[in-house]
């Protein structure tokens, strides 16, 4: 513009805006912000030219090179199942007990194990396998049915009191006070003895005389439980259901019968997760 002022102090011409003698110079952008943004405005055609980018009416642009994060997802998905059959493929042919022989195939059991853990198990037994009072925990040593990896394949497998599986572990205690086997006192008794086992009492003759004579065939003469049957431990102060005097009165009265579904039979878990060879492994190591 003929009019147009130049700054002396810097050569630049102003935009004919003054404030308090404050004037605005018209800078120019620096080249590269220049070039760059170009660069930006090309990479954009070209990326809505190849890759999906518009949305449509029924469905958005496919790009020249028909990729998608969906079809990304599935060969990603596709060839992690190939690497998954291979291993179940692996552990199909080797018994539970051998694992240990094979540390590579042992790590991506309990890779396995530890997923199928926290999608099917850690509602009852918690994310650590604590368990909970009625649930028991998975990380101690006291095991109900045996605590090697094949005896909790075979639980994890059949489940506990399953209705649905005719190889589910199942045992039954009776209700002595509920079925009138035992009077309220003769209750108190055996609880008191049972008390005894683990040092919360001290003994008494007829307490164990009505253990010996109701609750030792299952649970052993000195409490220690027999795993044959699913009868607990009674001397080890580990309790499922509480180790108050009310509460092992209450477990004598009326007998507590929990259940675990089978899962190889369940919906869960899926072919990918299989939960009957890995859980086992998910707290074992």
């Amino acid at each position: 513009m003929a009019d147009q002022k130049i700054d002396e102090a810097t050569g630049t011409a102003t935009m004919g805006h003054e404030w308090d003698g404050i004037e605005e110079l018209n800078t120019p952008l620096p080249r590269w912000w220049v070039l760059t943004f170009y660069a930006t405005i090309l990479f954009a055609i070209g990326y809505v030219v190849v890759y999906p980018a518009w949305p449509m009416l029924s469905k958005g642009t496919e790009g020249v090179w028909g990729w998608t994060s969906r079809g990304q997802l599935a060969a990603e998905k596709t060839a992690g199942d190939a690497i998954h059959a291979k291993v179940r493929a692996e552990l199909a042919n080797v018994p539970i007990e051998q694992l240990q022989d094979n540390p590579e195939l042992l790590a991506n059991a309990v890779a396995g194990g530890k997923a199928a853990f926290r999608v099917n198990c850690v509602q009852c037994h918690g994310a650590g396998g604590g368990g909970g009072k009625g649930y028991p925990n998975l990380a101690d040593n006291d095991w109900l049915w045996g605590g090697d990896l094949k005896a909790i394949e075979t639980t994890i497998k059949h489940g506990i009191r399953s209705p649905d599986d005719a190889e589910t572990r199942m045992s039954l205690m009776p209700s002595f006070g509920k079925d009138g086997i035992l009077t309220p006192m003769q209750v108190n008794d055996v609880a008191n003895h049972v008390l005894s086992f683990s040092g919360k009492a001290k003994p008494t003759g007829s307490g164990a005389a009505l253990f010996a004579a109701n609750c030792a065939t299952c649970h052993g003469p000195d409490g220690k439980g027999l795993r044959q049957f699913g009868a607990p431990n009674l001397s080890d102060a580990i309790w499922l259901y509480g180790s108050k005097p009310s509460e092992v009165t209450a477990s004598v009265t009326v007998a507590h019968a929990g259940q675990m579904p089978a899962l190889e039979r369940a919906s869960r878990p899926s072919d990918d997760q299989d939960a009957g060879r890995l859980c086992p492994l998910a707290w074992w190591w």
